[in-house]
């Protein structure tokens, strides 16, 4: 099915955020899993998987659309140094990839593509998932402090 073209550049910008993204995650998990935080490192494992199928699903989308997916595409990385900064960077690019969900799906709706509006308000669903955890997180950290909270990410 020949998709619109501005719905295809859409996803193709929506898949190098999910691409960055899912780089970002694996890095913050590896570097939490050397530290010795298992359990936030599976966590943060868990949510690049979650990218992977969303990467996977614009690609098949743009194919669908009779498109052509760049995945040489990545936006900035921001790897944090510590467990507080990777929260907060993550944050970040999950606050982002909720604005241009949205954005995308007004796109789709305004053009008539509710096939690919109803994918995108899946993923927006995952998106918001994410930043709620992100945010439970980053409440704990000022509730109980960041030592106390490490003590918990502990394997």
């Amino acid at each position: 099915m020949k998709g619109n073209q501005k719905v295809i550049d859409e996803i193709n910008f929506l898949l190098a955020d999910e691409l960055t993204a899912i780089s970002q995650y694996v890095v913050h998990s590896e570097m939490c899993k050397n530290w010795g935080y298992e359990k936030l490192a599976d966590t943060i494992e868990k949510r690049a998987i979650d990218e992977m199928k969303h990467a996977e699903t614009h690609i098949e989308r743009i194919l669908f659309l009779e498109g052509l997916p760049i995945v040489s595409n990545l936006n900035k990385i921001n790897i944090g140094t510590d467990v507080l900064t990777m929260l907060k960077n993550d944050h970040a690019a999950e606050d982002g990839a909720i604005r241009e969900y949205n954005k995308a799906i007004k796109l789709c709706s305004d053009l008539a593509d509710n096939g690919t509006r109803e994918i995108l308000e899946d993923i927006l669903g995952d998106e918001e998932a994410h930043i709620d955890w992100i945010e439970a997180q980053l409440d704990q950290i000022e509730q109980m402090g960041i030592q106390n909270y490490l003590v918990e990410q502990l394997g």
